[in-house]
């Protein structure tokens, strides 16, 4: 095996088991801080010594076992230097604590643990894309939109808060549950939606060992909850998104669009599936339970879904619910993919008053200037069209939505006046 096949497989081994084995090291040290170290020691060491030993049969295991070993010996050095018999202890205690909680899941007990209502919604959500998504911080932090050194120092607050609040690893009991739940959905929301567009530039522009384990644990979660309607519509959001995915991109990597993507390569066994948990909320909804967030958006993409065509998606419906959606989330990001559906039954000229709205808050998203873009070029603006697309492609970090931007900018030709009738809706 070449080097480039073995850092391919210490990537693919980031991706697959950076969860549990942080997981792993928590549930049996009980220290945030000992299990993050040591995780990234053992994927160090793996580096260092897979080229000449060979990718082992069982990576997983190969990392948990070297991982533990790591975390043995840090406990070892701090006894030695800080007297810590408690710790100590752990080094010679190698059976791991029973079962914990309702779920015997290792990942599931470190989400709840990182979203402790102690700590504050944005802080649980960063500390667990860290140690559960084994996001890096950059990643994070362009999720948040704000700088690398600022997030890295909200998560390493979070950790001490936690290790000095003692705070319990398990699933919390089912009283504690509703004070817990928000954070975890927010958490796996953001966590699949790294996996459905990779923000970085050196990873798969889709990451479906992401968008996987996300569903995975809100299912879990569902198991837990089945009678919470934003569970069931965070479940219902994330099956209708993950079944476009095989049309998604294409084989020459370029981000493909929702009105260009092959409807029949989707996966109809999940768009049934996220149809079915939609209308049990709608049922909900007409009984008086107004929805929630996910619900909505749920919906949204059950409208987007429905559609055989492009042409056959009921904006009017889409519409009403992104007014409906603002009412309870009035971030930009929303406000934004509103116009979008604003686009297509007033025109461009109206989506873009209120796109140009946002700027403020969005100058450092590639969509908004993407969206930008293509309204421009509906409107016959070619040249502010090219320029809102070079924004979009400097600030995009996905490989994949960096080359669908470039051929929609080179398709404007050096001077055009634009005139193209595709739609601004540039979903995927």
């Amino acid at each position: 095996m070449n080097g480039i096949d073995v850092r391919e497989a210490v990537t693919r081994a980031h991706h697959e088991e950076w969860a549990r084995v942080v997981a792993s090291l928590t549930r049996r040290f009980g220290d945030l801080d000992i299990a993050e170290e040591a995780a990234a020691e053992a994927f160090a060491t793996a580096v260092q010594r897979w080229p000449d030993d060979g990718v082992p049969p069982n990576p997983g295991a190969w990392l948990t076992t070297t991982a533990n070993h790591k975390a043995i010996d840090r406990i070892r050095r701090e006894n030695k230097r800080d007297g810590k018999q408690k710790e100590a202890q752990m080094v010679y205690d190698d059976d791991p604590p029973g079962p914990v909680g309702v779920i015997d899941d290792d990942r599931l007990r470190l989400i709840f643990t990182c979203c402790h209502p102690a700590l504050a919604m944005e802080t649980r959500v960063a500390l667990t894309l860290r140690m559960v998504a084994g996001l890096t911080m950059p990643e994070i932090a362009r999720a948040f939109l704000v700088a690398e050194s600022a997030m890295g120092r909200r998560i390493t607050r979070a950790k001490a808060k936690i290790k000095a609040a003692r705070i319990p690893y398990r699933v919390p009991s089912a009283e504690d549950l509703p004070a817990r739940v928000s954070g975890v959905l927010a958490v796996l929301f953001l966590v699949f939606n790294e996996g459905y567009l990779a923000t970085g530039p050196d990873t798969d522009p889709v990451r479906h060992e992401l968008t996987a384990e996300a569903i995975r644990l809100t299912r879990l979660i569902r198991a837990l909850l089945p009678d919470d309607g934003e569970v069931a519509g965070l479940l219902a959001l994330m099956l209708l998104i993950e079944a476009r995915r095989p049309a998604r991109v294409s084989s020459g990597g370029e981000l493909v669009a929702l009105d260009e993507q092959d409807r029949g390569a989707w996966d109809a066994a999940l768009i049934a599936e996220g149809h079915r948990l939609v209308r049990g909320r709608l049922a909900a909804a007409a009984a008086g339970v107004a929805p929630g967030r996910y619900q909505i958006l749920a919906a949204i993409n059950a409208v987007h879904t429905s559609a055989r065509d492009m042409r056959d998606t009921d904006w009017s419906q889409v519409l009403a619910l992104y007014d409906q959606l603002v009412r309870l989330d009035s971030s930009p990001i929303i406000a934004l993919n509103r116009a979008v559906a604003v686009a297509e039954l007033d025109g461009p000229q109206a989506a873009l008053a209120a796109v140009d709205r946002l700027g403020h808050r969005l100058a450092g998203y590639h969509a908004y200037h993407a969206t930008r873009a293509d309204l421009l070029r509906r409107l016959g603006r070619g040249r502010e069209s090219r320029a809102a697309y070079d924004q979009a492609i400097e600030l995009a970090g996905n490989t994949a939505v960096t080359a669908s931007l470039t051929r929609r900018r080179d398709r404007l030709g050096p001077s055009s006046h634009g005139g193209c009738s595709a739609p601004v809706a540039r979903r995927s």
